[in-house]
């Protein structure tokens, strides 16, 4: 029954949003917010680049089709069923929420997840470091490019290139500085990772909080009812489910071994959250965001808790496999 439960990151999201409902920043403050909360991004990403090895990174190309599978799962597939989704009608998932649910469509992998629901299940654990990092870089160009490419073919506006050069300078110019320096402080900043979290997670907390001050300003909850959230969560469900299904028995039919069809499953089906968020506030700047990034936060716990489930289930498999097999063995003659 633990594992349905909500992780304490994602209680501290509610809490953020809760707090920018009730006191949501403005004014002079909510520009000064804004200054740090960019701050806060850039040192994100600048921890992100110092910790990626570059030995993971060279050792993980070897493993290139199992790669460009996971790549184009979340940057082909994910994007597909993403512009499918938008034929529901706006009076059954509005217009600004559908638009949340594209941006996600179009967001890399997560990290941290990806790679712990890989080891509990039993995957290829070095391919699923090298894929979910890879996914995160190559998304800094793909998921600006997607915005404007999808947004504008649907009909709903895009984004100037000035927000490509944004990314490049707030989000990846940091990243090529972590990796520079990566040599002489990765070690300490990988042996340091549970004082260094709060920065983290602290710098996602502070844009969700800016930008949902600024969508409750703009009348966000008069804007949504429940059943337009409802309607939200039943198509993150849909989505998740359609992806973990063709990544699980597409990876079969494509003849991987099982350790790389768990981390196709798992590198294939996430979203992050930790470079959806601050890629939105870039993307999107000057407009309400709160809105974009509502069906990512959905998705980001449907995400961890059907994951787990599926991550036990593989890691019992094995214990049975190697409990039989053990059998067979014992019960074999000499």
């Amino acid at each position: 029954m633990r594992r349905f439960l909500p992780d304490t990151f994602t209680i501290l999201l509610v809490c953020t949003v809760i707090l920018a409902s009730i006191f949501p920043a403005s004014g002079t403050f909510a520009g000064w917010f804004g200054v740090a909360t960019d701050f806060a991004i850039a040192l994100l990403f600048f921890l992100h680049g110092a910790r990626l090895s570059r030995d993971v990174v060279i050792a993980g190309l070897l493993h290139w089709r199992l790669h460009l599978v996971i790549l184009l799962t979340t940057f082909g597939l994910f994007p597909i069923l993403g512009l499918a989704i938008g034929f529901i009608p706006d009076s059954i998932l509005p217009q600004p929420l559908y638009l949340g649910i594209l941006f996600l469509c179009v967001l890399p992998s997560t990290v941290q997840s990806s790679i712990a629901f890989t080891s509990m299940a039993g995957g290829n654990v070095p391919a699923a470091i090298c894929s979910a990092s890879a996914s995160n870089i190559f998304g800094m160009f793909l998921t600006p490019l997607l915005v404007g490419l999808l947004f504008s073919v649907g009909g709903h506006g895009g984004f100037s290139f000035d927000a490509l050069e944004q990314i490049l300078l707030q989000l990846l110019a940091p990243f090529v500085v972590g990796q520079i320096l990566q040599p002489w402080i990765g070690e300490w900043i990988r042996s340091k990772k549970k004082i260094l979290m709060p920065v983290d997670r602290g710098s996602i907390l502070m844009v969700v909080y800016l930008a949902f001050s600024t969508a409750v300003v703009e009348g966000l909850w008069h804007t949504f009812s429940i059943g337009d959230i409802a309607a939200v969560i039943i198509a993150d469900m849909l989505l998740l489910a359609l992806v973990l299904v063709i990544t699980m028995f597409g990876s079969r039919w494509l003849g991987f071994s099982r350790a790389d069809e768990i981390t196709i499953t798992f590198c294939g089906s996430k979203k992050s959250l930790a470079s959806g968020v601050p890629m939105a506030n870039v993307i999107f700047a000057g407009q309400s965001i709160g809105a974009i990034v509502l069906p990512l936060m959905l998705f980001h716990q449907i995400q961890l808790m059907v994951c787990a489930v599926i991550a036990q289930k593989y890691a019992a498999a094995a214990a049975r496999r190697a409990t039989e097999k053990q059998l067979e063995e014992a019960a074999s003659p000499a």
